[in-house]
């Protein structure tokens, strides 16, 4: 199985660029630069794409993203997927490999369930699977908060076991909440190693681009929306996969932490005001996504249904539509690029 690490990143290499290099579980490192990275990137296991070489790509997409926008790391998922990766995992700069641990969540055995399904989606807070602080991740509806920290979510054994398509490994330290988590309380975090859980078909829990890995054949689902906020894109990202992986028959599972999050500097109030839609749309969002998705619809035209749908509903604007066309089109190109 051939795993490929993606990133993206304005610094000279960090520690924990370092420690994904350096790591047994990827066959390969991609870091996707932008306007303020330097202009080399010395890195033993890395491949730098800088932006002037982005785009001297074939991929459509070059010509749709934006400069200055994490949505530049979709280039990375592309030539990792066009170089015949299987497992396509993404991550950041400031989130280092911790000591002892391979990094290969994907690997991880999965026998314990939350559920049962729902029919109407509903959202539980799996941080607390892992911990008894009361945290939640960013992307949690400020209005399920307070019910989902009254106790953990109910873990049972799976029947049978969950058909994985994506996997989200904790990250501990400063792991990724929200501003109002982070401008109220702010304690750092150590998770428990408890055992991985998926979620049911119905049961929602954000998750995003930190310590995440993707099968092959979910490539269209790394869509990174890059008309909505910074920290939006990820989380809508993945309220939009959820309901597509249960019309594939597919789970998304949550690991204990492998990695710790050295946080780059942030201005919380900043995060907040960028953090705003993510507050009122999510739920909105999510229900949409649920109504459109069906099993009669491959992945691919899934991912166009539903964000034809939140354009209608003004969730997303009328720009990210021709900037998904091109992403699929590549997409497509990608999983049909011969391989050594």
């Amino acid at each position: 199985m051939k795993t490929a690490c993606v990133i993206t990143s304005i610094f000279p290499p960090t520690p924990a660029v370092a420690s994904f290099a350096a790591a047994a579980a990827f066959d390969s490192v991609l870091v996707v630069g932008d306007r303020k990275s330097p202009p080399t990137y010395e890195l033993d296991g890395v491949r730098f794409l800088p932006l002037a070489e982005q785009e001297r790509l074939a991929w459509r997409i070059v010509a749709c993203l934006p400069r200055d926008h994490y949505a530049r790391k979709m280039v990375g998922y592309l030539e990792a997927a066009a170089a015949g990766a299987d497992i396509l995992f993404d991550t950041d700069d400031d989130n280092r490999l911790i000591a002892g641990r391979r990094g290969d969540i994907w690997r991880t055995a999965c026998r314990l369930e939350i559920g049962p399904p729902a029919t109407t989606p509903r959202f539980v807070n799996v941080y607390r699977h892992f911990t008894a602080q009361i945290i939640w991740p960013r992307g949690l509806p400020l209005d399920c908060v307070v019910e989902s920290t009254a106790r953990p979510p109910e873990a049972t054994p799976a029947a049978t076991a969950p058909n994985v398509g994506i996997w989200q490994g904790l990250a501990d330290g400063d792991p990724d909440v929200d501003a109002v988590y982070r401008l109220t309380c702010n304690r750092a975090c150590t998770f428990d190693d408890a055992p991985a859980v998926a979620l049911a078909p119905g049961v929602v829990c954000p998750f995003n681009s930190q310590n995440t890995a993707f099968r092959r054949d979910l490539l269209p689902l790394l869509y990174l929306p890059a008309f909505v906020s910074f920290r939006y894109t990820d989380i809508l990202r993945g309220l939009v996969a959820q309901p597509i992986l249960w019309a594939a028959g597919l789970r998304l599972c949550f690991t204990a932490a492998t990695v710790f999050q050295d946080r780059n500097v942030h201005d919380y109030l900043k995060d907040f005001e960028a953090e705003v839609p993510m507050y009122l749309t999510a739920r909105r969002a999510l229900e949409i996504a649920a109504a459109t998705a069906t099993a009669s619809r491959s992945v691919a035209d899934n991912l166009c249904a539903v964000y034809a749908a939140l354009e209608r509903a003004g969730i997303v604007p009328a720009q990210e539509l021709p900037l998904l066309e091109a992403w699929l089109q590549d997409c497509a190109t990608a999983l049909a690029a011969p391989t050594a």
